[in-house]
């Protein structure tokens, strides 16, 4: 039987350091993909960051590194076309997917770069975790649901990320943590810890980068 799905604990403070530490050294953009065959090669630890268009992958890209222009942010959904790398250190890759759903982009350009993101989680033998961003203000949506049954399908351990959870009252997140935990509790990919974070506040920021240190 599956771990009931909860809120992340607080990590201690060694893991808080180790993740300081990470985001604190070299953070390089390294290329920008289009297709699988331009994939760098598997030779390091990688997580890659997934959701929604306009869900706030590259905000909260910005806000883990302490860089404000690292990661191109934009309130036009689809602005991300592609796969983005950055070279986390000299052990890590970090990549920034382009959003999934709605998105201000030609059709065609739209099913070309969703299928970028399907054939790579699904086939990425160096990813070690897809954290799988929803914002806090909608919950989980039917296409964040495909990509978790995608995941589940290619055994790809992901980890749910609330967005945005300075736009939410404090009242609501309760109700909203148990709400996203039953959705989890039904993918066996699911990693049973949600982390809640804000870009603008930096809620969460330290829990994550110590979740993604502690992938090495």
């Amino acid at each position: 039987m599956p771990p009931p799905v909860a809120p992340a604990p607080d990590p201690d403070a060694a893991a808080i350091e180790a993740g300081r530490r990470l985001f604190a050294g070299p953070v390089v953009f390294l290329k920008g993909v289009t297709a699988l065959a331009a994939l760098p090669p598997a030779d390091r630890a990688e997580v890659a960051f997934a959701g929604r268009s306009n869900v706030g992958k590259s905000s909260l890209i910005n806000a883990l590194t302490g860089r404000r222009g690292l990661a191109r942010a934009s309130v036009t959904p689809g602005r991300t076309q592609e796969a983005n790398y950055f070279a986390l250190g000299p052990r890590h890759y970090l990549v920034d997917l382009p959003g999934y759903g709605y998105a201000k982009a030609p059709p065609a350009t739209v099913a070309r770069w969703q299928a970028l993101v399907r054939d790579y989680l699904a086939g990425r033998p160096n990813l070690r975790r897809a954290f799988l961003l929803v914002d806090a203000r909608h919950g989980v949506k039917p296409p964040d649901a495909e990509v978790m049954a995608l995941l589940d399908r290619a055994a790809v351990p992901f980890q749910l990320v609330l967005t945005k959870a300075d736009k939410i009252a404090p009242r609501a997140v309760a109700p909203l943590l148990d709400a996203v935990a039953g959705v989890l509790a039904r993918h066996p990919a699911a990693f049973p810890a949600i982390l809640l974070t804000s870009a603008e506040t930096g809620t969460g920021i330290p829990a994550l980068r110590a979740a993604i240190a502690g992938l090495a």
